[in-house]
């Protein structure tokens, strides 16, 4: 679980937006998070704290003169033991208050009166988010080390539409979690190709394979958890794009080529894990194939290219890691496909045993010899990659994308 053993206090502002924090607390639970719950007296008015204690499993604060605390000091012993305060959601007056170091009741007095970190998630009227004032306050609370998540952009309680809209509750978990990860990747620049590739025979049909996208898409979540800029080039797959990922999406084998090939130059990492065609028709009937008696279609096939080797054969490739699903002999055929593509690392799994599941196991292959890692699910295995491959790839960077 993600966030095993943390401590979250988890401080809730007055706003519509209160509902969205029944599911956030949910998530962060099912994560193995502790999860202590703070609300204003106006957060009261939206969601009750029966609903809230209900849902975390503890008891919920609201006064900062509750006498539960053994030394009546609520406001300093809900921050000793946490990881990290959590505001969700965060009007425009609590984040007045914390840029002005004001504290009028338990919420704001807790936040300043904390030793650990400041997450708030804003959530108002997009004329309240664009006020100067609140921008000011935005710009003065990074400035202090607070980690501002969102807003999002969108239609709104009141009926407007535009930017203010708290983010979801799955985007700010994804937020939470990354913020708790070692930036091992800071600064750097990794470009991803993951998913299928679909080669169209007509409008109608065409040649696939079951490649799921998920170990791709995990290795793009736990880039950008470790702080990388990160491009996802993802063929047709059904996956929500990962907090903080930049997402292209691609159909064929010529499409994913041009768009990695566009990218390249921008980035420090290229992690090819995409299962890609390595053949298309020539030609593509613009008609559906119909059935014609006994007389079977015939197709001519020509290559398509391979990005991978197209890479790491450029002047100054990127750090290349390359990935092989076999359906058996993975050490023969994995260390030939390594030497073959020329590139310093290549990630090696049986197919039959990871297309579609949420689990693999690999071996790495590189010039030095083997290694194999134990079985384990996508996204744990994905952070663990992500931390061999911060070990081996050059320290460079800049931003990705404008």
């Amino acid at each position: 679980m993600e966030l095993a053993g943390k401590h979250l206090v988890l401080g809730l502002t007055g706003g519509i937006a209160c509902y969205k924090i029944a599911e956030l607390t949910r998530l962060l639970i099912k994560a193995g998070a502790t999860v202590q719950i703070v609300m204003t007296e106006a957060a009261t008015q939206f969601i009750t704290p029966v609903t809230m204690q209900a849902l975390s499993g503890r008891p919920v604060y609201t006064s900062q003169w509750d006498a539960r605390m053994p030394n009546n000091m609520p406001h300093i012993d809900l921050s000793r033991e946490a990881d990290a305060i959590v505001i969700a959601p965060a009007s425009t007056d609590f984040m007045a208050k914390l840029a002005h170091g004001m504290c009028d009741d338990l919420l704001s007095t807790l936040c300043i009166a904390r030793d650990c970190p400041l997450l708030v998630v804003p959530a108002m009227n997009r004329q309240m988010w664009q006020n100067p004032a609140t921008q000011r306050n935005v710009g003065q609370l990074r400035a202090d080390g607070v980690e501002v998540l969102g807003p999002d952009s969108g239609s709104q309680a009141c009926g407007e539409v535009g930017d203010g809209r708290m983010i979801e509750p799955e985007a700010a978990f994804e937020a939470i979690c990354a913020f708790f990860q070692p930036k091992i990747l800071r600064g750097q620049r990794v470009l991803i190709t993951a998913g299928p590739t679909f080669e169209p025979l007509d409008p109608v049909r065409g040649i696939t394979n079951r490649s799921s996208g998920k170990m791709g898409f995990a290795l793009a979540r736990a880039a950008a958890q470790a702080g990388a800029d990160v491009h996802l080039v993802a063929g047709p797959v059904s996956l929500p794009t990962p907090w903080g990922v930049y997402r292209e999406d691609v159909q064929t084998a010529q499409e994913m080529h041009d768009a990695v090939m566009a990218a390249t130059p921008d980035a420090d990492i290229f992690i090819a894990v995409a299962a890609v065609a390595d053949w298309r028709v020539d030609h593509v009937s613009e008609q559906k194939i119909k059935k014609t008696g006994d007389v079977l279609p015939t197709f001519s096939f020509v290559e398509n290219p391979d990005i991978l080797a197209t890479v790491a054969k450029l002047p100054n490739p990127p750090y290349c890691v390359g990935f092989a699903a076999e359906s058996g002999d993975l050490d023969v055929h994995g260390a030939e496909k390594r030497k073959r593509k020329n590139v310093p690392l290549l990630i090696g799994n049986i197919g039959q045993l990871t297309f579609g599941r949420d689990d693999n196991e690999v071996v790495l292959f590189e010039e030095r010899g083997t290694t194999p890692l134990p079985r384990a699910g996508k996204q744990e295995l994905a952070r663990t990659l992500i931390v061999e491959i911060a070990k081996r790839a050059p320290k460079t960077g800049g931003p990705l994308l404008s």
